[in-house]
């Protein structure tokens, strides 16, 4: 079965740094388009980031600049560098991507920004 494990996730100050990470299984990644959404209590889910399988990115205007998605087929994961952390980039990261017709969701990874 398809299965998105997300890492990386953690505390930091604004300013700061994470590299998230998502493991993908049960998928041939190397042909899958990946996103990265972000939920922030009380919001809506968002769209962060998307890379196609070509490697073709897209990114929300709020991070354009600061994050920097990108993929490693060989080790069927995709990645979200986060740079220069604000605090209103605090929310709970997943992982998706489609397969079969169906979005599958990982898990989520817990990013907090402190000021």
């Amino acid at each position: 079965q398809v299965q998105l494990v997300e890492s990386g996730g953690g505390l930091v100050q604004a300013g700061g740094s994470l590299r998230l990470s998502c493991a993908a299984s049960g998928i041939i990644f190397s042909i899958n388009a990946m996103g990265w959404y972000r939920q922030a209590p009380g919001k809506q889910r968002e769209l962060v980031a998307r890379i196609t399988s070509g490697g073709s990115t897209n990114y929300t205007d709020s991070v354009k600049g600061r994050f920097t998605i990108s993929r490693d087929n060989t080790r069927n994961t995709v990645y979200l560098q986060m740079n220069s952390l604000k605090p209103e980039d605090t929310a709970v990261y997943y992982c998706m991507t489609i397969w079969g017709g169906k979005r599958y969701w990982g898990q989520g990874t817990q990013v907090t920004v402190s000021s």
